[in-house]
């Protein structure tokens, strides 16, 4: 995996940084020096719900660059758990009262903000103002003014910003987005992408809209990067319809499944759909010369995919590997004083195209996007 991984990280990362409009996704903030050089960095996680406890930590666990230095959470029995099972020193523990004193606090480098999305733009912001290195989990925020404030306040104290993107830091995507810029199917005429499943909960974040809950928020995101990584482009318009068939979870408007249609500078056009009601992961691109189709798409145990002229992707791994790379890739750009590979100016442009979606299911009319 080791020499794999670097073989794919010094051809396909270039396609996936030119992808994204690269002249912003490499201008993020370089770290300021901040003393002597780590061999490690250490990471507080803030927030320690289901991805927190199940992926994140296990996959510190495995880390090479970075490590479970910290935890902050408001709930004392997750404090006093976390604390035995990861020998977390009790000087390394906060909650959110006392999160700001995380500042004096040598052993943590980064802070993880694994928090509603409501909540990201508060803790970024704090995490930014005590010095300390931020990623922040998907969706960046439930604004694009949040996010511009993220990314504003964290150049102001000179740390870095790094959007959690697994599938940026991840070979399968790496490689497909690799072939599509090299042309391998032609010009890519048509991208359908989904990211969807069925959720029984009824009174989670997801569920709630005033803490950034609903579909697009969160497995839309997912969607709307297959469209923007298949392409290489920023859509300029967009058509929505959106719809709940659980009225009684899904209140006030709140999206159970969201789909759109976009239009790309190039011709190109894209449908995506993202639901909280059936399970879907994949991404069909048919180019001039051929389809890609990747199932699954986003899976956090792999990505898979099929040349229709030749050729599979399939780089296997083991649950929490994707987050292992994306942090590891993280914290060695910290080290190395790089630009993130997924900065806050890559989570704005999803919200702002999230934002035109909502506006566009709204008025049942096409939407320009800047």
């Amino acid at each position: 995996m080791t020499s794999r991984r670097t073989f794919l990280q010094t051809t396909a990362l270039t396609g996936i940084a030119s992808t994204l409009s690269s002249s912003v996704l490499w201008s993020a903030t370089r770290p300021a020096d901040r003393g002597p050089a780590k061999d490690k960095l250490g990471v507080a996680l803030v927030g320690l719900g289901y991805y927190s406890t199940d992926l994140l930590a296990p996959a510190l666990q495995k880390t090479t660059n970075c490590y479970l230095a910290g935890i902050v959470t408001g709930t004392p029995e997750k404090a006093s758990t976390w604390k035995k099972q990861y020998n977390i020193p009790d000087k390394n523990i906060y909650n959110y009262q006392t999160f700001d004193q995380i500042a004096n606090n040598p052993d943590i480098d980064v802070v993880y903000v694994v928090l509603p999305p409501s909540m990201h733009e508060e803790y970024v912001v704090r995490a930014a103002k005590a010095g300390k290195h931020v990623w922040c989990e998907k969706p960046m925020a439930v604004t694009a003014k949040e996010c511009q404030n993220m990314i504003d306040t964290c150049a102001k104290n000179k740390v870095s910003l790094a959007i959690g993107y697994r599938l940026h830091h991840e070979p399968n995507t790496q490689e497909y987005v690799k072939g599509l810029r090299d042309g391998k199917i032609g010009k890519v005429l048509m991208v359908n992408c989904a990211a969807a499943y069925y959720d029984a909960r009824t009174d989670h974040w997801k569920q709630k809209k005033e803490m950034g809950g609903g579909v697009m928020y969160d497995m839309g995101v997912y969607a709307i990067q297959g469209a923007r990584l298949a392409t290489g482009e920023e859509p300029i318009a967009v058509t929505a319809q959106q719809y709940t068939t659980r009225p009684d979870v899904y209140k006030n408007g709140l999206d159970e499944t969201s789909m759109a249609q976009f239009i790309f500078p190039s011709g190109a056009r894209a449908s995506i759909q993202s639901s909280y009601g059936m399970n879907m992961n994949y991404l069909h691109v048919t180019g001039s010369k051929g389809t890609l189709f990747m199932e699954p798409y986003s899976a956090y145990n792999g990505v898979k995919g099929v040349w229709s002229n030749g050729g599979i992707i399939n780089h296997p791994y083991e649950v929490p590997m994707e987050q292992v790379m994306q942090m590891d890739d993280d914290a060695l750009a910290i080290m190395n004083k790089k630009p993130m590979l997924v900065p806050g100016e890559e989570g704005l442009r999803d919200i702002k195209i999230v934002e035109a979606i909502y506006a566009a299911a709204k008025s049942g009319r096409e939407v320009k996007i800047g």
